[in-house]
């Protein structure tokens, strides 16, 4: 449904998109990360149409998005990053201007603008100016605008800028669900929210691709998948008999608290408890948890950095 190849965007001479090539199949939801400047929303904007690319190709729902910008976007649902909304209108009416621009007739109109605001929790709110909403209800507005026409592409940038815990937790339900019989690509900063939603992550920085795969797979790609935390009664501890291990990265965060990092097969943990027991030295802590994808994506960026 979304397929790109060798996308640029040049604005003067600075390249916000470089040579940017991937996919994404229906019923796919792509987590798309990078850290500020990336060029995330720039890519969002051409694959909508909105801003032409400098070079390169980009088919969205079957169509080109330089030779049927038009099409494409009646295909897509979109949320920008800077939510743009009528404020002097009231939520229900927004809609319903919104449904007629997409030429839908009255009945299914009125059916489907009541339908996304039950979707995303807008009962409440619908007969308020939309000046008077909070930024989380907003942003729910600008949501329900880009599912009205039911698209078969959505995309999504920073969907849930603005919103409570509660509210998060109720969009991310939305996304998954409607999710399953559309394309999805959606950017965000908080990064369990990606790792929660989506099948795979394509993260880019200063407009170049570093990593595309689902989470597991690059944690299986970095060289320490696992940490292993462990807080111990008394300083003293030793560790040397561990420094043979191959991949094996200890910290020490204090005398008493340390981290090992790793990706061999061995479950490290029963050896510390032994040599815990052996040096005759409480254990208080001792987890181990796979590499989150917040600690991927800082490797990969810093790298860069």
């Amino acid at each position: 449904m979304i397929s790109v190849h060798h996308l640029s965007k040049a604005y003067g001479t600075q390249l916000a998109v470089q040579d940017l090539s991937f996919s994404v199949k229906q019923g796919e939801i792509l987590g798309f990360l990078g850290p500020n400047g990336a060029g995330k929303s720039t890519t969002m904007k051409m694959l909508t149409g909105f801003v032409p690319p400098s070079s390169g190709q980009a088919i969205v729902a079957g169509h080109d998005i330089a030779e049927e910008p038009l099409e494409v976007r009646k295909k897509v649902g979109y949320l920008p990053e800077h939510n743009p909304l009528y404020l002097d209108m009231y939520v229900l009416e927004f809609l319903d201007f919104s449904a007629r621009i997409h030429q839908l007739g009255r009945q299914e109109r009125k059916r489907r603008v009541a339908e996304v605001i039950e979707q995303t929790g807008l009962g409440s709110e619908q007969h308020k100016q939309i000046r008077q909403l909070s930024k989380g209800y907003r942003q729910r507005v600008g949501l329900s605008q880009a599912l009205l026409h039911q698209p078969e592409v959505l995309i999504l940038d920073e969907p849930t800028t603005g919103l409570d815990p509660n509210q998060i937790v109720d969009i991310r339900l939305l996304i998954r669900e409607v999710g399953k019989n559309k394309t999805i690509l959606f950017s965000s900063h908080i990064l369990s929210e990606v790792e929660a939603i989506s099948d795979r992550v394509l993260i880019i920085d200063k407009g170049v691709m570093l990593a595309d795969a689902p989470v597991e797979e690059l944690r299986k790609a970095s060289a320490y998948a696992n940490i292993i935390t462990l807080e111990v009664m008394r300083p003293g501890l030793d560790l040397a008999s561990l420094a043979e291990l191959p991949d094996l990265l200890i910290d020490r965060h204090s005398s008493t608290r340390f981290s090992l990092r790793g990706n061999g097969e061995e479950d490290l943990r029963p050896r510390l408890f032994e040599l815990c027991v052996a040096q005759n030295n409480p254990i208080l802590e001792l987890h181990q948890e796979a590499l989150s994808l917040e600690n991927i994506f800082r490797t990969l960026t810093q790298q860069r950095a």
